[in-house]
């Protein structure tokens, strides 16, 4: 139908000569928009993997390929702040012998959770919280004991899984999203891959996945094992950091100009999301009025904690190995998600800084420019094991950089590549070079470097240790926890309920 410009107020299929997708130029801005949103929502459902999300042309295309069920979720309108709880399930029903034998997944019929997060959008539409809960937590399902939390799903499907979870979490769970995480293969294959970063390796005999640390794009069944091993000395723990860190990977690879400007690979994103999805019938039934809730999201707005645990080898009544809740922490953590406050501080504007050319930016690097900033006294917030790390050896003493980045690693810290060196080699300090946006994550860095000198660089695109002649000890460091939360008695890494955001868990090749 005409719009009231006189022209096409739809989209054009095959408008271009070659079967592709035209949009009119007066509307391509919106259908942008639209695009962008609907790509967050589908992108960020997670390791779950994908999500609410809504087709591009037309919402009954979308309603048509996702499975409804009754979750008894509050269904609250698609306004204002709400809850989502989103469930990955594990449902090998329907694979092949052959696709079995190649996940390594067994004969095992049935579904069963394998992945739990609450996800908040906040009322002014502009932050996403996404809340991991370990599925190995002991607690109290409804009408069933004590069991850990994953065993919800198989005892009552969504209706229980959501009925426990706003028991222990003390929220109202206005929406489901329930995903089949095999499904997540062919998201990540439609997207070209996803690019991972481990800092300690992985060799997990079970799916076959064998990992030395560093940074790697993977397809979508090395992506789902990496997503899913617990094979390394954390287990479910390091787990959920993983699967963060992919769902950032996805979200930011879903928003790129490759994949909104791509409509082939746009349809495959979608149409491979979309399959995978079971949610609440109102969510189903307004997809576009839940899309629209992401319009203005970002990488830099998405921001992913793990609930704060006391006790991470608790020796359940039954024998089963589990874990246990701070109970003080989680519930301040979860009250300040109810009463819509961030758990990430909005980072500082850069300040506008004089562009130049390559050797300008080089001289900028060197010891010769101007006086910068030391480490803040700020309490730290972000932990050494979420930061990737490139070491530069500023000096002319052999070995210093491999030296320095083992130092960082027995740190905690990720250093995925080799150390390198800087094209001028008179660095008597060392120094911590970071992007705008990535200083909470440089100030912890500076802080396990004493007597670093932290200096803010448009020019770089990671965190990176340029290691000078003086000050390149390593100590490990402590992140306290957010302002605001409980601090437990004894406190432990797994304890501390540190927010990240998308933008700071992509890695960077």
């Amino acid at each position: 139908m005409p719009g009231d410009d006189g022209e096409d107020s739809g989209v054009r299929v095959g408008g271009d000569g070659y079967g592709g997708v035209r949009l009119t130029a007066q509307r391509a801005r919106r259908r942008r928009t639209n695009l962008r949103s609907l790509v967050i929502s589908g992108s960020l459902s997670g390791v779950v993997l994908i999500g609410s999300g809504v087709a591009w042309v037309t919402s009954n295309y979308a309603a048509g390929q996702i499975q409804a069920v009754d979750a008894g979720t509050s269904e609250a309108e698609s306004t204002g702040a709400m809850n989502i709880l989103l469930v990955g399930v594990d449902k090998r029903d329907n694979l092949t012998r052959r696709q079995q034998n190649q996940l390594h997944l067994g004969r095992d019929v049935g579904q069963r959770t394998d992945t739990m997060m609450v996800m908040h959008l906040s009322e002014d539409h502009r932050r996403v919280t996404v809340v991991s809960l370990p599925r190995d937590t002991w607690t109290t399902i409804p009408g069933k004991g004590e069991h850990k939390i994953n065993s919800a799903y198989q005892f009552g499907g969504a209706k229980l899984a959501v009925k426990t979870v706003e028991q222990v979490t003390g929220l109202s769970i206005n929406h489901y999203v329930e995903v089949n995480v095999l499904g997540f293969i062919d998201v990540v294959e439609s997207l070209g891959g996803v690019t991972v970063c481990t800092p300690v390796p992985i060799d997990d005999p079970k799916t076959k996945l064998d990992l030395q640390p560093g940074t790697y794009t993977l397809d979508g069944v090395n992506a789902l094992a990496y997503a899913r091993t617990r094979a390394t000395a954390r287990s479910d723990l390091d787990r959920i950091d993983r699967q963060q860190q992919v769902i950032s990977a996805l979200l930011g690879k879903a928003l790129s100009g490759g994949t909104l400007a791509n409509p082939v690979r746009l349809k495959g994103f979608l149409d491979s999301t979309f399959k995978t999805l079971t949610v609440d019938a109102a969510l189903q039934k307004n997809l576009l009025g839940m899309v629209n809730q992401f319009k203005d999201v970002s990488t830099d707005d998405v921001s992913f904690a793990t609930v704060p645990l006391a006790d991470v080898n608790y020796h359940a009544p039954t024998g089963e190995s589990a874990v246990l809740w701070d109970k003080d922490a989680a519930r301040d953590l979860f009250k300040r998600i109810d009463a819509d406050q961030p758990l990430v501080k909005p980072s500082a504007k850069a300040s506008a800084s004089p562009t130049g050319s390559p050797t300008a930016s080089a001289s900028a690097a060197s010891a010769s420019t101007a006086p910068s900033a030391t480490a803040s006294p700020t309490a730290l917030t972000i932990p050494p094991a979420r930061i990737s790390v490139k070491v530069l050896n500023g000096t002319l003493i052999t070995g210093l950089g491999a030296t320095t980045k083992a130092r960082l690693v027995e740190a905690g810290f990720m250093v995925p590549s080799p150390p390198g060196d800087t094209a001028r080699r008179d660095f008597t300090t060392t120094v911590v070079r970071y992007p705008p946006g990535r200083e909470d994550s440089a100030r912890t860095v500076a802080a396990a470097i004493p007597g670093a000198e932290l200096r803010e660089q448009p020019d770089v695109t990671g965190i990176e240790v340029v290691v000078g002649q003086k000050n390149h000890d390593v100590k490990k460091v402590t992140v306290a926890a957010p302002e605001g939360s409980a601090t437990p008695a004894t406190p432990t890494p797994q304890a501390t309920p540190s927010a990240r955001t998308a933008t700071q868990n992509i890695c960077k090749k």
